[in-house]
C-alpha cells in the first residue's frame, strides 16, 4: 500500500541568525557547515509534497538570511503546500515584507519574549523589540496576517499580561506560548527556567489571559509543553473557550509533524534533540524512506497499545492519565533528564504534589556540550512544599505578575472544568 501522510513540517533553512538569544535551543548564529544547496532544497520541497505534507513553516536561525529563501517559499506554494514563517523580526523592511507577500507566505509568527527590556536582554540585541514591532507594522501594510510566539520563563512570566496587550494592539490575531526548557543556550542559563512548583501560580494567570484574549479576538495557542489535565486544560487548548474535546492527547512527533534541519537532517519534531532523534539525512535517503522505516520517526506509532507507555518512568508511569498523555511533550522530558517519559512541567503533577504537601525542584547535574539542539541533565528533588530556600531573585510568584491597571477589580469566571 502506498504510504501517505497529512502533516506539518517545520524547516530550519539556515542556522544563520542576526540575534543571540540566551534561550535559543538551536544555538543559532552561524550557518551550518553543510547547509542544503538551492537544488537540494527544491528537491526536498517536492519530496515533502509527495509524502503528504500540507504546510511548511520556514524558520532559522533567521530564515530570510538565506539568499534563496523566497525561491524556496515560492516553490512550496507551487507544490500545493501552504508556506508560513517564524521570525525574530529584526531587519525585515517594508520592501522585504512585500516580497514575502508576493512569494505567497501565508502567515508569519513574530517572536516576542517580554516587554522591551526583557525581550532585548533575552534576544541579545538592543533594539530587537522595537524592530519586531516595526516588522509587524510592515506585515499589516502589505496584508500578511501575523501572530506572535512567546517563551515563558522567569523573566517573561511576570510580564505576560502586559505582553499580551502589546501584541494585541499591534494587530496579532494568534499567540503561541511555550515554556522555556533547557536545550541549547537555555541549558546554559538554567536560572531563568521555571521550577515545577511555580506552575501553580503560572496557570491561573495564563487562564485569565486566555479568556480575555478570546473575548478580544486573539487566539492564545498553547504549545506542546503547556497544560496537561489541570483545571484550565480545556480552556487553554480551546484557545479561550471551554471545549469538551480540547485536551492534550499525546506527543505527535513523527505522526503529524516533521522537523528538518538546514543540513538535511530529519526528525519527528523540530524541537527534539538532534543526536537522539534524527532518523536520517535526505542527502543519503529519500524523505519517504526516512519517515516510514526509521525508529526515530516512529517511536509514537504504539500509541493506544501497552507499548505506547513502556517508556514512562517516575511520576508519569504512575499517573492516571498515562495512556492518553504518554508522558507529555517528549522534547521537554528529554532535555531535562536525557530521556523521554517523565515530564516535570505538568500542571496536574504540580497540583498532585501540592495536595500531598510536596513540591519538585530541578537542579543542573550534567552540562550540555555546546552543540545545536543539545541538552544536559537535571536532578529532580522532591521536598516539602514549604521548604526554605536561599534567596532567589528570579523566583516567580503570583504577586510578581504585572496586571494592567485596566484589568484591576474585574472578576473573571471560575475555571473549574478539568480534563477528567
Amino acid at each position: 500500500m502506498a504510504y501517505h501522510r497529512t502533516s506539518y513540517a517545520v524547516w530550519e533553512i539556515t542556522l544563520k541568525c542576526n540575534l543571540a538569544c540566551s534561550h535559543c535551543g538551536s544555538r543559532a548564529g552561524h550557518a551550518r557547515a553543510q547547509e542544503l544547496s538551492t537544488d537540494e532544497a527544491l528537491d526536498l520541497v517536492q519530496q515533502m509534497a509527495e509524502v503528504g505534507i500540507k504546510e511548511v513553516t520556514l524558520i532559522g536561525g533567521e530564515a530570510f538570511l538565506r539568499p534563496d529563501w523566497l525561491q524556496i517559499a515560492t516553490a512550496i506554494n507551487q507544490a500545493g503546500m501552504r508556506c508560513t514563517m517564524t521570525t525574530g523580526g529584526y531587519g525585515i523592511s517594508l520592501n522585504t515584507a512585500y516580497k514575502m507577500q508576493q512569494a505567497g507566505i501565508a502567515t508569519v509568527s513574530v517572536s516576542i519574549d517580554g516587554l522591551e527590556a526583557t525581550h532585548d536582554r533575552l534576544r541579545g540585541r538592543k533594539g530587537s523589540w522595537q524592530q519586531a514591532f516595526q516588522t509587524m507594522s510592515h506585515f499589516r501594510q502589505v496584508g500578511i496576517p501575523f501572530g506572535c510566539n512567546t517563551q515563558i520563563n522567569r523573566l517573561s512570566a511576570p510580564e505576560f499580561p502586559r505582553i499580551y496587550e502589546h501584541i494585541r494592539d499591534a494587530g496579532a490575531r494568534a499567540w503561541q506560548i511555550q515554556l522555556t526548557v533547557p536545550m541549547g543556550n537555555a541549558a546554559d542559563n538554567a536560572d531563568i527556567l521555571l521550577q515545577p512548583y511555580e506552575l501553580l501560580d503560572l496557570y491561573p494567570m495564563l487562564a485569565q489571559v486566555a479568556l480575555r484574549a478570546h473575548q478580544e479576538g486573539v487566539q492564545l495557542q498553547p504549545g506542546n509543553n503547556i497544560g496537561y489535565y489541570g483545571p484550565y486544560e480545556r480552556l487553554l487548548r480551546g484557545r479561550g473557550r471551554q471545549d469538551e474535546w480540547t485536551f492534550w492527547q499525546g506527543c505527535s512527533a513523527g505522526l503529524s509533524t516533521l522537523g528538518i534541519e538546514a543540513d538535511g537532517a530529519i526528525k519527528g519534531c523540530p524541537s527534539l534533540p538532534t543526536a537522539a532523534y534524527t532518523g536520517g539525512n535526505i542527502r543519503d535517503r529519500s524523505l519517504r524512506d526516512i519517515v516510514t522505516t526509521t525508529a526515530e520517526l516512529q517511536f509514537n506509532l504504539g500509541a493506544g497499545t501497552p507499548q505506547g507507555t513502556a517508556h514512562l518512568w517516575g511520576f508519569c508511569q504512575t499517573c492516571e492519565f498515562a495512556e492518553l498523555c504518554r508522558g507529555g511533550c517528549s522534547w521537554t522530558a528529554h532535555v531535562f533528564f536525557d530521556r523521554r517519559g517523565n515530564n516535570p512541567y505538568c500542571h496536574h503533577r504540580a497540583l498532585a504534589q501540592a495536595q500531598q504537601g510536596k513540591r519538585e525542584r530541578l537542579l543542573p547535574k550534567v552540562p550540555a556540550h555546546g552543540l545545536p539542539f543539545d541538552n544536559g541533565e537535571f536532578e529532580l528533588i522532591e521536598e516539602p512544599i514549604d521548604a526554605s530556600e536561599e534567596h532567589d531573585p528570579l523566583r516567580f510568584t503570583a504577586d510578581r505578575i504585572q496586571w494592567p491597571a485596566s484589568w484591576q477589580n474585574k472578576l473573571e469566571p471560575d475555571f473549574s472544568m478539568a480534563a477528567t
